[in-house]
């Protein structure tokens, strides 16, 4: 209830980067077409890239927050022109936008506050942004606390600086209770309490009360064979007591929430980019990207419960070895699953997009007995799962959204949607020519979607009507 007596009655329908704490539900109800409903022009900003560059729209990994206010969705989306956004689902309105100095990348994660002191501090956004000419700064707040009713920034965390390059934030923290967890690409391991009634000075800004903040996600080691690139961009992963996060020094690290230690890893030496994926079965599945190792990029599955690190492979799922842009192969974003739909009647399968061009789906629980494959280490034979389908989407590093029998796939060249059958064949069933690396969120038959050429779609069953398109008249609803 605000100071006027209005209430407010919220439902969080999208609070993190794929949704789960286990980043493995996707939404409901994919539409049966790709028809333009609305598109929102998200404008264009400047970042620090080894020389300053301009880009348009969202990217990676940009997928949409959704909240229903009394009754009316809502849409939180960071962009490339600096501006975390509120805008409304149903028309693309732009309601509000918060300026971060600097592009957004990656997801947010949305917070009910259950003792706020105002309605301004009841629903928090926590967003991170690139950090662009500041490795020297030491105090770089590239990850905020931001008020979903107002706009208004609300604390700052500091990115401290680290044997790391980069002092960004792309991952999408976990809150648990009262603690959020959060890997920042600094390699620094943070705890902390997002309530701004517990936020204080430090450094000069306004920061959360942090818990715990440790660089524990790399080794010295690390930091020389990988020349500083030692960046954590993947969200963390809540599988049981443990919080997992594949971080781009090559480790896959496990947290013990009831015991606050690291007290779990295992080597693969990859960058790596995705976050890791939860399974039925309690495993974790971990895109690896070609960077570092001697083997191909593809698909881990880890089962972290087995007696050691060293036993903790179940199979893995190579790609083909391709330059695209700087990439050399393997997976930058992350795997997703069918289990959340799949009720124990329906084959449990993954699915990626790879930088070798494909869509590649694979059973989640079936050996393929005709052959074994090398690791990521180039050398160890290993189990690899059967191949359900292959389908030449080009090169992408958004991930595929598996909803029900359906995909959803957008790459650098398309949108895609496919059907599967009872006997698991897979066909397309339609294509939109838009580019991107953002992931889709999808609700109730409707696509929201970010893309490259700047805008953020509205996409569904709209055979009839002319889109509308949305350039909002913005500089007097921005706020700093």
């Amino acid at each position: 209830t605000d100071s006027t007596g209005k209430s407010y009655d919220i439902r969080i329908i999208n609070k993190s980067f794929l949704h789960s704490e286990g980043r493995n539900y996707y939404g409901e109800q994919l539409p049966e077409r790709l028809d333009i409903i609305w598109q929102h022009f998200l404008g264009t900003g400047t970042t620090n890239l080894a020389g300053v560059v301009a880009w348009s729209g969202a990217g990676w990994t940009g997928q949409p927050l959704m909240v229903e206010e009394n009754g009316v969705k809502y849409l939180i989306q960071g962009a490339y022109d600096h501006n975390l956004k509120k805008i409304r689902a149903d028309s693309g309105e732009l309601i509000w936008q918060h300026n971060f100095g600097d592009v957004i990348k990656g997801t947010g994660t949305l917070w009910i506050n259950p003792n706020p002191r105002n309605l301004e501090e009841a629903v928090l956004v926590m967003q991170g942004s690139r950090a662009s000419g500041q490795s020297l700064a030491k105090t770089v707040g590239s990850y905020r606390g931001v008020s979903y009713f107002t706009g208004r920034e609300l604390w700052r965390l500091s990115s401290d600086k680290s044997h790391c390059y980069s002092r960004d934030v792309d991952a999408s923290c976990i809150v648990i209770g009262d603690t959020a967890y959060l890997g920042l690409e600094t390699g620094f391991f943070v705890v902390f309490n997002p309530d701004p009634a517990k936020a204080d000075t430090l450094d000069g800004i306004l920061q959360p009360q942090i818990y715990k903040k440790t660089d524990s996600l790399y080794t010295l080691r690390d930091v020389t064979l990988h020349s500083r690139n030692i960046v954590t961009e993947g969200s963390p992963t809540r599988l049981g007591r443990r919080i997992y996060l594949a971080s781009g020094s090559g480790w896959v690290w496990g947290y013990d929430v009831p015991t606050q230690t690291m007290d779990w890893k295992f080597y693969i030496g990859s960058d790596m980019d995705g976050s890791p994926v939860a399974t039925r079965d309690s495993c974790i599945l971990i895109a690896v990207e070609k960077q570092y190792i001697a083997g191909k990029g593809g698909v881990l599955k880890l089962d972290p419960h087995r007696d050691s690190a060293s036993s903790a492979v179940v199979w893995y799922y190579p790609t083909e070895n391709r330059q695209f842009a700087s990439w050399q192969g393997g997976i930058i974003g992350s795997v997703s699953t069918n289990e959340s739909y799949a009720e124990g009647k329906t084959r449990a399968m993954g699915a990626c997009v790879a930088i070798d061009g494909f869509l590649h789906v694979f059973a989640l629980n079936e050996i393929d007995t005709s052959k074994k494959v090398l690791l990521f280490d180039g050398k160890t034979s290993v189990a690899t799962p059967k191949t359900v389908f292959k389908y030449p989407t080009g090169a992408a590093i958004s991930t595929p959204l598996f909803i029900g029998d359906q995909i959803l796939a957008l790459t650098y060249d398309s949108l895609y949607l496919f059907r599967h059958d009872a006997q698991y064949n897979f066909s397309l069933s339609a294509r939109l020519p838009i580019r991107g690396e953002a992931t889709p969120l999808v609700h109730e038959g409707r696509i929201y979607v970010a893309s490259r050429d700047g805008f953020l779609y509205c996409i569904g069953n709209n055979p009839d009507k002319a889109p509308l398109i949305v350039r909002p008249q913005s500089k007097k609803k921005t706020l700093q």
